[in-house]
């Protein structure tokens, strides 16, 4: 019976089965087959270099196979957009991913890359910028701005770090300084959170510090022999105004003896306005390696401040006791302190301190001739004995500035303006006398 159903099946067509015999009969197999998903067909690289997605599939590849086959042409058929393909064509050209066309982390040749949520370099931009302690255990220091960072990088400086919120920012700067260095990508929210400045420019670098003595500064050559050491500075913003003052004026050099700011503090930073990277600074010296810093011939010179009640030739008689200098501290170091034997009938009240004896002398007289050194001391502790005891010995003067009467003393940063360029044109004046002289004597 089966052979003769199956024999039925050959001959008479689906509808005369159903009509006459009542008997239906479904070929389930093909059916079946029909429904899979078709292969994809992988050809030779040689045929084809087109890339042809597939058309969607509907009730219509179920009943035309064909279809389904005509429009699979090649290996690359539905390719992964999470895993790009490269595929060639007849003429050896490549073809790429959108995604894949690698440019998006390289500028210029350098490679950069993206920070990642989380991103540990980035909370160290907090220590470097906000820990003295960091900055000198670690060796580092932080640099914001396009500016600062450029004359950073052109006096030598070695980069260790670099973020950066676009690549247009990244090309502002000196991009063959930076071969060395991690790039890294961040979203500006991430720069302004850390930055210490009102409007961030989207740039910021941790450099190496390096040695005073090793970096070719700007200034090197326009030097008049004029050195300005910094004693007991605390307020950052006059520190940054003085190291400003002093490229500015020429100097040859900056000293500053341990009790100032750090002068790689982001405020002192912003207010020295790249003069970091225009002269040498030497931090945190004990006054004996001072004179290891300055010239063999050098006079020292410290600076004294009127307090506007006096006249110029009542300062210039003044005695000098520890409590008459200016700026010079009533409770000085007392390793270096060379004591008398009291006498309680003396008018002196001092307590028998020996004081430096330096002559006076108004800024706008002849005092700087030969190399010279300023001395500027801070506003709340004044100038240490060891400032006064190295004029002594080098021949110095306490020098100032006299002011109206009923007026406070200048600070610390509006003295050091004047005095640095003042003796840098009395420097300039003897250099120019000098030259006549040996122009006279080439005639003859």
């Amino acid at each position: 019976m089966a052979a003769v159903m199956r024999s039925m099946v050959c001959l008479f067509p689906k509808q005369l089965l159903s009509k006459s015999c009542g008997l239906i009969v479904e070929p389930r197999r093909f059916v079946r087959g029909l429904r899979r998903k078709p292969a994809k067909v992988l050809f030779p690289e040689q045929q084809t270099g087109k890339v042809v997605k597939p058309a969607p599939e509907s009730d219509q590849t179920a009943v035309n196979p064909q279809r389904k086959k005509t429009n699979v042409t090649s290996a690359t058929a539905q390719t992964d957009k999470k895993n790009p393909v490269r595929i060639r064509d007849d003429a050896d050209s490549t073809v790429q991913h959108p995604r894949a066309a690698g440019t998006k982390d390289q500028v210029d040749g350098l490679r950069f890359e993206r920070a990642s949520q989380g991103d540990k370099r980035l909370a160290k931009l907090v220590s470097v910028a906000r820990s003295r302690t960091f900055r000198e255990h670690q060796g580092k220091i932080l640099l914001e701005g396009r500016r600062l960072i450029c004359d950073a990088l052109h006096a030598g400086a070695m980069p260790q770090t670099v973020f950066f919120s676009t690549v247009d920012r990244l090309r502002e700067l000196p991009l063959d300084k930076l071969k060395r260095a991690a790039l890294v990508k961040v979203k500006f929210e991430e720069i302004k959170l850390w930055s210490d400045v009102v409007a961030p420019q989207g740039v910021i670098a941790i450099f190496s510090r390096s040695d005073p003595s090793r970096l070719n500064y700007a200034n090197k050559g326009q030097s008049v022999g004029l050195s300005l050491i910094c004693d007991n500075i605390r307020d950052p913003g006059n520190l940054g105004t003085m190291l400003r003052c002093a490229a500015a004026a020429g100097c040859s050099s900056i000293l500053l003896t341990k009790g100032c700011v750090d002068a790689w503090e982001p405020k002192v930073l912003r207010a020295a306005m790249g003069a970091h990277f225009k002269l040498p600074i030497y931090p945190n010296l004990e006054w004996g390696d001072i004179e290891n810093h300055l010239p063999a011939s050098v006079t020292v010179h410290v600076a004294d401040h009127n307090c506007g009640s006096e006249t110029e030739l009542d300062l210039l008689q003044k005695p000098t006791k520890a409590g008459d200098f200016g700026w010079v501290s009533s409770k000085p170091n007392p390793k270096n302190v060379c004591h008398e034997e009291y006498n309680s009938d003396s008018d002196s009240d001092d307590d028998g301190l020996s004081v430096p004896r330096v002559d006076a002398k108004v800024y706008y007289e002849n005092w700087a001739q030969t190399p010279t050194a300023l001395v500027i001391g801070g506003e709340t502790h004044g100038l240490s004995l060891e400032a006064v005891q190295l004029a002594e010995k080098t021949d110095g003067l306490r020098l100032f500035i006299p002011i109206v009467p009923g007026v406070d003393s200048l600070n610390s940063a509006m003295a050091a303006s004047i005095l640095l360029f003042e003796g840098r044109r009395q420097l300039l004046k003897v250099q120019q006398a000098s030259g006549e002289k040996r122009k006279t004597k080439a005639q003859r």
